[in-house]
């Protein structure tokens, strides 16, 4: 029995191919009429996010509605070296992350090789490169720095603007001190960008509506908006005043406490009715005095609302409490994977639990494995997944102009042909 007749067979055993909403969706979606092809262009009124997959790393492109454009986040790290739980490598381990990524921004991007924004979302080296594994160095007299991540693709992308949670002085709330493997390269990328390549650098500024801005033709899009969620530690919903929960006490007396995944910046791209949740790594808690554990999850869940789609936190790894999925509500959940412990089972559960709010919906991870198919056994989750996600796939969503539709298009990772593998469509 092949992987495809395995998944079938546990889901007949369990009853899951009945007439259900989704599963007429799934079915449709593999007949679109763009299956088969190259995936179709950005156009003029879209917004659009392109999940990259890349088996090593968390990055995504996305397409404002006037065609300006940002990178958000581009990691690499040897995640190789994790031997039994390292996922497929794709399309092949031949590049580095920073130019597959490069590569791919080049074959959908707008405005070719001149990318509007970069954005870190936290200094952890799947998310902006690695110093010890790297592509080669940049030698310069303001001290080298090597190729990885983000670093690497300004060899292929031209980048105007930074957001960063912690530039200038990288002490916000308390020095960095964590993974130096994985900023210290960053800065001094940064300060090599702004002095030979004309980049200038921007502090996220959390509860902020005007940041990501739209450049080229705002005007036209006037129900487009990125609301500055969090960052730092920092939280702040629509229209909201900014809830520092780390606080002073924390920050000064338990900074052991502290961890760079929670200092994640986090959005809400807003269009019409439409509404993208991300978060970065955003998972972090600490006891409170009376015994209860503080998840600032949790507390997110109390201000960031309904999203249609949102990118899981920290991979599905022990994140997405009951909660935040209550708050969200969402349709479609896509998460960035780089290791077989990503997407764990209680996550997965909680995603696809009924109980905590009604409705069909799709988890789409960059890959769930043979491996994690076949320790799923069967489990009632694997009917969330869509087919493409066995195999390795990019995950394109599409919000059409104005926000009353959107689409979750996935793409074949194994090669760089761009192949559309199913159309899931939907309404805002």
């Amino acid at each position: 029995m092949d992987r495809r007749d395995f998944i079938k067979n546990t889901a007949l055993a369990a009853g899951f191919l009945c007439l259900a909403d989704w599963q007429k969706a799934w079915a449709s979606g593999k007949k679109d009429k763009a299956v088969g092809k190259a995936l179709a262009k950005w156009r003029k009124g879209q917004f659009q996010v392109h999940f990259i997959y890349t088996g090593v790393s968390e990055s995504m492109f996305i397409i404002l509605p006037d065609g300006t454009t940002m990178l958000l986040d581009c990691g690499d790290h040897d995640a190789v070296g994790r031997g039994e739980l390292a996922v497929p490598v794709l399309p092949n381990s031949n590049l580095h992350a920073g130019e597959w990524i490069s590569r791919y921004v080049l074959r959908v991007s707008p405005t070719g090789k001149n990318i509007d924004y970069m954005m870190l979302s936290h200094y952890h080296c799947d998310h902006g490169g690695c110093a010890e594994f790297n592509a080669g160095m940049v030698q310069h007299d303001d001290g080298p720095y090597p190729l990885s991540g983000f670093s690497q693709a300004a060899e292929f992308l031209n980048f105007g603007k930074a957001f960063d949670r912690a530039w200038p002085t990288y002490d916000d709330p308390i020095p960095i001190t964590e993974d130096p493997d994985g900023w210290e390269h960053i800065k001094r990328f940064y300060d090599y960008m702004t002095t030979h390549r004309g980049l200038t650098v921007e502090k996220f500024r959390v509860g902020d509506t005007n940041q990501v801005a739209m450049l080229h033709d705002a005007s036209r899009y006037p129900t487009f908006k990125v609301h500055n969620l969090c960052g730092n530690g920092r939280i702040c919903g629509e229209g909201g005043e900014v809830r520092d929960l780390y606080a002073e006490r924390i920050a000064r007396e338990h900074p052991d406490w502290l961890n760079e995944n929670g200092m994640s910046l986090g959005m809400i791209f807003k269009y019409g009715p439409f509404r993208f949740f991300t978060a970065g790594d955003f998972s972090d808690g600490w006891r409170m005095p009376d015994g209860s554990r503080f998840t600032t999850e949790e507390a997110i869940a109390e201000v960031c609302g309904r999203a249609q789609v949102a990118k899981v936190n920290h991979h599905g790894h022990y994140s997405m409490p009951a909660k935040l999925l209550k708050a969200l509500q969402s349709r479609v959940y896509v998460s960035c994977v780089w290791d077989q412990l990503h997407n764990v089972p209680p996550v997965v559960k909680r995603i696809s639990d009924r109980s905590i709010y009604p409705g069909d919906r799709i988890l789409s991870p960059g890959i769930m494995p043979k491996e994690r198919v076949a320790q799923a056994n069967g489990a009632s989750w694997l009917k969330d997944i869509p087919e493409p996600a066995f195999e390795g796939c990019h995950t394109v969503l599409t919000v059409e102009p104005g926000g009353e539709n959107y689409s979750i298009t996935l793409v074949d990772a194994q090669d760089e042909s761009m192949t559309v593998r199913a159309v899931l469509h939907f309404k805002s």
